[in-house]
């Protein structure tokens, strides 16, 4: 009898238990790793010695990991769309050495959105470990889906009291939520606890554009508006809003204004697209709230910096944005 049994499993049947030995055994990995296990807490990079923090670079694997999902074309449309001279993204390393070279300190980090993409994320303590071969000149955040739930937060709370890191990247059109979305309280309520960050994108993205359906990202998730939520609910959680916020800079104006926990970074747009309305704002009540950011590598810190010297700023103000303003939201 126990043979008839066995026999009338399904082929399906054994798929999905293979599939899941295999995910239990890669998470399992994942935490258990020697290199992991060993790796130091993170340390913060000699600011002094920096002339500029970019608070907003982007941390990708090498190219040819994804080949079953469109990763790569993914990426290439991306450097098309951007007009990026980086045709593949370049590694951690090749990150921490470009802005080594340049004396700009960088917050890194991945995006969890393999859910909502179908992408495999960059592995948070992948990132992190070779991210730690390069703490001179990087400060690394990491990212987790708010739809991970439970396990999101404790691998949240992992990352902050074991490794020291001190910031988490959110993308809600890629990673298909809405900010005030009480689904992702919980994860809110790790970070705010932890005293770390949290850096929302907003406005348009340029992933998927020109692709057939914007590749099935929405745009109405990243709206800043919905944040003002957040940053009420919790008033003591350092919010960044990330890029001028086209459509709607005026909603990221206004929340920034009214909410003194929340932030705005001034990356993915070259600085001589801003609108007047942003350049007023920093030159006047939010000086003390703009942080200087690329988007690397679809935006390099030259291109981004080059473009910035050319804007009406005043000449007070600009080291605030270039440093000062991001040292004191980081506490170092």
């Amino acid at each position: 009898m126990l043979m008839q049994a066995w026999q009338a499993l399904s082929p399906a049947f054994f798929a999905a238990a293979f599939r899941n030995w295999l995910f239990s055994i890669t998470n399992f990995a994942n935490e258990t790793s020697p290199g992991r296990a060993t790796m130091p807490k993170l340390k913060l990079p000699n600011i002094d010695d920096v002339v500029a923090i970019d608070i907003h670079t982007h941390a990708e694997e090498p190219c040819g990991l994804h080949a079953d999902d469109g990763y790569d074309d993914f990426q290439a449309q991306m450097a098309e769309y951007f007009k990026s001279p980086n045709k593949h993204p370049p590694t951690v390393e090749e990150t921490a050495a470009y802005y080594r070279a340049k004396n700009i300190a960088a917050v890194i980090f991945p995006v969890d959105a393999e859910r909502e993409t179908g992408f495999r994320r960059y592995n948070n303590y992948e990132m992190l470990e070779v991210a730690s071969e390069n703490l001179d000149v990087l400060i690394p955040f990491v990212s987790i889906d708010p739809h991970k739930g439970k396990l999101g937060v404790r691998e949240a709370k992992k990352l902050i009291e074991e490794y020291g890191v001190r910031g988490f990247k959110f993308h809600p059109t890629m990673q298909g939520f809405y900010a005030n979305d009480r689904m992702a309280y919980p994860l809110y309520e790790a970070i705010n606890d932890g005293g770390a960050i949290a850096l929302f994108h907003t406005g348009q993205t340029g992933v998927g554009s020109g692709m057939p359906g914007g590749m099935g990202m929405r745009l109405k998730y990243s709206n800043p508006m919905y944040m003002d939520d957040v940053a009420a609910d919790f008033p003591d959680l350092k919010i960044i809003l990330a890029h001028p916020s086209f459509p709607w800079q005026e909603e990221a104006l206004s929340v920034a204004t009214h909410k003194p926990n929340v932030y705005i970074d001034l990356s993915g747009w070259s600085p001589k697209y801003f609108p007047p309305i942003l350049v007023r704002y920093i030159n006047s009540i939010l000086q003390d709230k703009m942080l200087f950011g690329s988007d690397w590598p679809v935006i390099t810190p030259d291109r981004w910096l080059a473009d910035f010297a050319k804007l009406d700023i005043r000449d007070e103000i600009r080291p605030k944005v270039l440093k000062a303003n991001a040292r004191r939201l980081l506490g170092i």
